[in-house]
Formats: C-alpha cells, sequence, structure tokens
C-alpha cells in the first residue's frame, strides 16, 4: 500500500511539474535558430574554477586539440585570447544590466568585441535587444538560447529540452553551457574547471550574514568580490543550499538527456563536487 501511494503520489508531482513548465514554456521561451553545429565530435566546457590552472598548465594540448566552450567572466582572464575558445555562453542578467555600473562587465564586453577568431556567443533570448550586440564583429556568431527551467516527466523534459525551448533548471551558467553542447551535436563533452567546492567555503558571519568566498582560476579584483558578498548577504543560509541542491539535481537531470542523445559526459575536473557525470584524469 505505501509503494502504491508513493508512485501515485510521485506521478501527481511529475504531472504537476510538467504542467507548470508548459506554462512557463508558453510565457517565456521563445523561438530560436538550433545551437550552432559543430564541426568536432569532442568538446571542453571550461568552467571558471581554480582547477582549470592546473589543467591548462598541464593539459593545454588536450584542450586546443578540441573545440572550447568558455564562460562568464573567462574573457577578463589574458588566457583567454590563447586558449581562443569556439564557443562562449553567457547566462546571468549582470552581464547585460550591469555594463554601466560594473567595470568588470564593461571590460568583458570590450574584450569579446575585440575576439579575432570565429566564436559562437551564446545569449539569453530575453536578452536579444541587448546593444552592444551590434559592436561585435562579423566572425562572432550569436546564438540565443531559452533558460526556461523545465522539469516533470522525463519524456517531457527530454523533448522540451530537444526543440531548446527549455533546460535543468539553470543555477549556474555551466548547466546551459553542456546543454547547448549537446544540442550542437557534439559526441562527447569534456567538463573542466567545475570545481563546485562551494560548501567548502561557506558559512555565516556573526550578524548572520551568509559568506561565500568563490574562487576562480584567474583572481577576481576588489569590486567583484564585494559584488558576490553582497549578492550573498540577501539570501539566507538555507536558500542558499536549496539552490546549491539544485544545481547539483540538474546535472543529474542532464547526465539523463545526454544518455538518451547518446551523448558521453566526462568530468575532467580534480577533486570536482559534481558527482553525476563519470570522471577521467588526464595523463
Amino acid at each position: 500500500m505505501n509503494s502504491m501511494i508513493k508512485k501515485v503520489s510521485d506521478s501527481l508531482s511529475k504531472f504537476g511539474a510538467s504542467l507548470a513548465s508548459v506554462i512557463k514554456v508558453v510565457l517565456l521561451s521563445k523561438p530560436t535558430q538550433k545551437a550552432a553545429k559543430c564541426n568536432e565530435k569532442e568538446v571542453v566546457v571550461l568552467g571558471n574554477g581554480p582547477s582549470l590552472n592546473k589543467t591548462i598548465s598541464e593539459h593545454k594540448d588536450f584542450l586546443m586539440a578540441r573545440d572550447r566552450i568558455a564562460v562568464n567572466f573567462a574573457a577578463n582572464a589574458p588566457i583567454f585570447f590563447d586558449l581562443c575558445p569556439t564557443g562562449y555562453v553567457l547566462a546571468d542578467p549582470h552581464f547585460f544590466n550591469g555594463v554601466s555600473t560594473d567595470p568588470n562587465v564593461a571590460k568583458l564586453w570590450d574584450n569579446l568585441c575585440s575576439v579575432t577568431w570565429n566564436m559562437a556567443l551564446y545569449i539569453p533570448v530575453n536578452q536579444r535587444k541587448f546593444t552592444l550586440i551590434a559592436n561585435l564583429k562579423p566572425n562572432i556568431k550569436i546564438c540565443f538560447y531559452n533558460l526556461t527551467p523545465v522539469e516533470g516527466f522525463k519524456g517531457f523534459s527530454r523533448l522540451i529540452y530537444r526543440l531548446g525551448l527549455g533546460m535543468p533548471r539553470p543555477r549556474n551558467v555551466l548547466i546551459p553551457s553542456i546543454m547547448l553542447a549537446i544540442n550542437s551535436g557534439y559526441r562527447r563533452v569534456y567538463v573542466a574547471g567545475a570545481d563546485h567546492s562551494w560548501t567548502q567555503t561557506l558559512w555565516v558571519d556573526d550578524q548572520n550574514r551568509v559568506v561565500s568566498i568563490q574562487p576562480h582560476f584567474y583572481e577576481d579584483n576588489e569590486s567583484e568580490r564585494k559584488r558576490v558578498a553582497t549578492e550573498y548577504h540577501k539570501y539566507p543560509l538555507h536558500q542558499i543550499l536549496q539552490s546549491l541542491y539544485i544545481a547539483f539535481r540538474s546535472y543529474f537531470d542532464i547526465a539523463d538527456y545526454a544518455k538518451s542523445r547518446n551523448v558521453e559526459i566526462i568530468n575532467i575536473t580534480p577533486e570536482s563536487f559534481i558527482d553525476a557525470f563519470p570522471r577521467m584524469k588526464l595523463s
């Protein structure tokens, strides 16, 4: 009897989540062109975790032999113009709303406008009217995508993912980056710089403010550290932990979707906290 009740409860929960996702897709998602088609079978998604420095220094040949997708503030790192990523993903609204208030965002767009190689730049479809897009050179292909969070029955979710109308809840930029890599046609997706060791640097200070130190492979300047600290001060600890739970759960949704598309995802990040993908040590 208990197992029957659980099955009914799970089905009702998935039905409700699927219905909510349909409403979100109708209200939020827009038709977009398909993700930029890849010329290679393999790609490395470059997260900005501190371990990426070691991967670059010890295994640069491995990275350069494959397509590379960079994210967020990676373009502000000097190594960006050496790595020459073939794809770049932005997701956080701050990269579009903070140009006039955050010098780091202004520098990011200056650097993106300086790219001389062919690169696909992935931007949320709700930012399609962002003015600085017009300043990018013709060698940068703009690809809009939907950040709409989709949950519910697996078959339903997989269909929406494949149509590019939604994705697992995008708690961080790595989630849309991997999903875009899958939908671009890559057969193998390596994940580097995805330390995700946030819980090791998470605490609450004497003013009951949540503090999280999030190191990157590049060194954040003081203004960026202050901005991140201010953002975390807005939320109580239980909301931060719930957000982390959502992120790690989304990777399992991605793993399921990748399996349905016969795509292999391999985590090459040393000591990564992501437990959804098989791992491989580069040597």
